[in-house]
C-alpha cells in the first residue's frame, strides 16, 4: 500500500483544515485533490523510482509537495532549507537527482543545477494539471518511500531508506500509544526534513487531527501563545525545547494550558530534573518520554507517563510492533545492571543506507537494527540509556559517561543547559569539559561553585578539570542545541 492512500484513507473528502490559521484554505479534501494533481504531474515528467529533492521550512508548499512525490511513486529527499551549497551538491550528485521542489527562501540561498519547481509556481502547475488516473492499484508497499540524509559518526551524511510499509508502521503504533484522536491538534515546532517532524504530520494526517506550524520557536512567547491560541492538545520537543521553556524565564512554568492533553519528548537524553519540574508544575499533562532514530522511521520506545516516578531515566520499553533489547558483544542479552548495546526489529525498521552497503551490513545485521546507543536494563526489562559509543570519555583508563555528569549539573538552580565532552589531558588522555548555560539574571554560579556541587555528587576522577559559562543557547534547525 502506497502511504499516501493510508494516511487519506478515511479523510479525503474531509472539509477540515488540515493546517488551522493558514492564509490558504487547507482542508483535507483540498490537499488530497491538490497532492494527486501534482503526482499526475510527477508520473508524466519524472515517471516512478526517481529520487526527488524537497527544500522547505514546514508550510502548505512542503506538504503538498511532499505527500505528491510519495503518491506518484518517486522517492522524497526532505532536506533543510539552510542547507549549505556543498552539501547539497554532494546530496545531489549522491542520490543522482534530477529534480527538486524549493522554497522561495531555499531559493534565495542556493544555487540550482536541476530541474525545478519553485514554490511561486506550484498553484500555477497544480491548476494546469488533469488527473491522469494511472496509478498503480498493487503498489508494492517495500518501494522505498523517501530518503533521510543524517550525519551520524561518520564525515559524510548518510541516506536512510525508509519504505512505505516502515512509515505505516510506525505511524500505526504511535497513534496506538498516543490514543491520537480526530479531535486532536498538535503544535509543531520540529521541522518536516527531520524524521520526529515528519511524524507528527504522518499520524496526524492518519486520524484527521490538526497541526499548527510554528517555525519560530526560538522566540518562545510564540509557542507559549500558540499553544493556548489554537487549543492545542499536544506538543512534540527536543530536550533543549524543554529546558528553554522551563528555565529560560518563568513564563511557561506560569502559564496554563486547559486544553494541552500530553507533550512527547525525544531527540535525545532529557535529563530528569527537567521531567521532574515539569510534572510537578503540570500534573495533568501527560509526558511521554520517548526514544528513537531516524533508522527506525522516528520511534523504537516509550516510556508510559504513569511510569515516570516508578522508572525514572528509563526510555521505557519497544512501542507497539518493535521488539527491542540490550545485548553484548556477543549478542546475547544483558543482565540487569550490566551494559550494552540498543538493537531493536520491526517494520519500521530502514532498509538500509542509500548507496552505502558497508554502514549498512554495520547498522543491520540478522534481522537487527544495531543503534550503536549503550544502555542497561533493570528487573522488569526496563532500558535506561547511558551514552552513544561515541561519546564515552576515557578519563585515566576510567569510562565516563557525559550524561551522568550533566545530569547532575542539570540540578542546580538556574542552570538551562549543560553538555560535557571531552578534551585533551597530557596525564589522563582525556579531559572532561562543561559548557554550562545559565540564566541571564544568574550571577551566583561559579566555577568553584560547580565544582564542589558536584564534589558531592560524582567521584573525583568524572568531576569537570574545564567549565565554561555562558549566557545563550543557540538551536539547529531540529531544535538540538549548539551552545554559542
Amino acid at each position: 500500500m502506497n502511504c499516501f492512500d493510508y494516511f487519506f484513507e478515511d479523510t479525503h473528502t474531509l472539509q477540515k483544515d488540515l493546517i488551522p490559521g493558514n492564509p490558504v484554505p487547507t482542508s483535507y479534501q483540498s490537499i488530497y485533490t491538490r497532492s494527486m494533481r501534482l503526482a499526475s504531474y510527477l508520473n508524466e515528467k519524472t515517471g516512478e523510482g526517481q529520487n526527488i529533492l524537497l527544500v522547505s521550512q514546514n508550510n502548505l508548499f512542503f506538504v503538498i509537495a511532499y505527500l505528491a512525490i510519495l503518491k506518484s511513486g518517486n522517492i522524497c529527499i526532505p532536506l533543510n532549507p539552510e542547507i549549505e551549497q556543498d552539501n547539497l551538491d554532494f546530496i545531489i550528485k549522491k542520490t543522482r537527482s534530477k529534480m527538486g521542489f524549493f522554497s522561495e527562501y531555499a531559493l534565495s540561498k542556493l544555487k540550482i543545477s536541476i530541474d525545478l519547481v519553485a514554490e511561486s509556481a506550484l498553484s500555477g502547475l497544480i491548476d494546469n494539471q488533469q488527473l491522469s488516473g494511472h496509478f498503480d492499484k498493487d503498489f508494492n508497499g517495500d518501494q522505498t518511500a523517501e530518503i533521510i540524509f543524517t550525519s551520524g559518526s561518520t564525515a559524510s551524511p548518510k541516506g536512510v531508506m525508509l519504505t512505505h510499509n516502515s512509515i505505516i508502521a510506525n505511524t500505526d503504533s504511535i497513534i496506538q500509544y498516543l490514543q491520537l484522536k480526530k479531535s486532536d491538534r498538535v503544535l509543531v515546532v520540529l521541522p518536516f526534513f527531520y524524521c520526529y517532524g515528519l511524524s507528527l504530520l504522518h499520524t496526524h494526517l492518519r486520524v484527521g487531527g490538526q497541526i499548527v506550524l510554528n517555525n519560530n520557536f526560538i522566540f518562545f512567547g510564540t509557542t507559549i501563545k500558540n499553544l493556548n491560541s489554537y487549543q492545542c492538545t499536544g506538543f512534540a520537543g527536543v530536550p533543549s525545547h524543554f529546558q528553554i521553556l522551563l528555565r529560560k524565564t518563568d513564563l511557561f512554568r506560569n502559564s496554563e494550558f486547559p486544553h494541552l492533553r500530553y507533550v512527547t519528548q525525544a531527540g535525545g537524553k532529557l535529563h530528569t530534573t527537567f521531567i521532574e519540574e515539569f510534572v510537578q508544575a503540570f500534573p495533568k499533562i501527560s509526558f511521554f518520554v520517548m526514544y528513537g532514530q531516524t533508522e527506525a522511521t522516528a520511534r523504537l520506545s516509550y516510556l508510559p507517563p504513569g511510569m515516570l516516578s516508578e522508572k525514572s531515566g528509563s526510555l521505557g520499553k519497544g512501542i507497539p510492533g518493535v521488539e527491542i533489547k540490550v545485548v553484548d558483544t556477543k549478542g546475547k542479552p544483558v543482565l540487569p545492571g550490566e551494559t550494552g548495546e540498543i538493537v531493536a526489529r520491526g517494520k519500521n525498521v530502514m532498509s538500509g543506507y542509500f548507496d552505502d552497503a558497508e554502514e549498512t551490513a554495520k547498522a543491520l545485521r540478522n534481522g537487527w537494527l544495531h543503534t550503536g546507543d549503550l544502555a542497561t536494563i533493570d528487573e522488569d526489562g526496563y532500558i535506561y540509556l547511558t551514552a552513544r559509543e561515541k561519546e564515552i570519555i576515557k578519563v585515566g583508563g576510567k569510562r565516563v559517561s557525559p550524561k551522568e555528569i550533566e545530569a547532575v549539573i542539570a540540578m542546580l538552580p538556574g542552570v538551562i543547559d549543560c553538555s560535557v565532552v571531552a578534551v585533551e589531558d597530557e596525564l589522563l588522555g582525556e579531559g572532561i569539559k562543561a559548557t554550562i548555560v545559565v540564566a541571564e539574571d544568574n550571577s551566583s554560579l561559579s566555577e568553584e561553585a560547580i565544582r564542589n556541587f558536584c564534589a558531592t555528587k560524582l567521584s573525583k576522577y568524572k568531576i569537570p578539570t574545564v567549565i565554561e559559562i555562558k549566557k545563550n543557547i543557540s538551536l539547529s534547525a531540529t531544535g538540538k542545541k549548539s551552545i554559542g
